[in-house]
């Protein structure tokens, strides 16, 4: 299966995507730190509301998994606050989306640095959703920035499909 949505449904899965992290931040603000209990709890409700297939949910799932785990690594192994890593003035994010985030990666930190093997292998490509954040291309290097949820497109500069990310 391809990490990048194959339907019209793209701008559903960002919508399913802020929606997903929504509830996360409820739950994680609510004291459930179990991240993989809260997405299986509320992946169904996401599914229901914006008519996702079972793969897009899947995606949706490493989608997230893949931002937040990104996120919690850097706050872990930097002792820095988020805004460092994002590397762009906070302004530029939709203050509610940003809220939602920086509760979720804040809260689930522990948990979530066990899932960043999986985040560093899979890297980004082309069609994928991210969050928020500041990807690089592998090819050359140009960054592309997000300041709020979205698919990823080809490189403007080589048109390569290949990134990770920088921030």
């Amino acid at each position: 299966m391809s990490n990048a949505p194959k339907s019209g449904n793209a701008s559903a899965i960002t919508k399913a995507y802020e929606h997903l992290l929504d509830k996360l931040s409820q739950k994680t603000h609510q004291g459930e730190v179990v991240v993989q209990h809260v997405v299986d709890e509320i992946k169904q409700d996401a599914s229901a509301l914006y008519d996702l297939s079972a793969d897009e949910i899947v995606l949706l799932e490493q989608y997230i998994k893949r931002d937040l785990a990104d996120a919690s690594s850097y706050l872990q192994h930097t002792g820095e606050e988020l805004k460092s890593w994002l590397g762009f003035d906070l302004h530029l994010i939709e203050q509610a989306f940003w809220d939602k985030f920086s509760q979720a990666a804040d809260q689930t930190t522990t948990e979530l640095l066990q899932l960043k093997l999986t985040a560093e292998q899979a890297g980004y490509q082309t069609g994928e959703v991210i969050g928020i954040g500041t990807l690089a291309c592998d090819q050359c290097g140009e960054k592309l920035h997000f300041h709020k949820p979205g698919h990823i497109p080809p490189c403007p500069k080589c048109h390569a499909t290949q990134f990770h990310r920088v921030s």
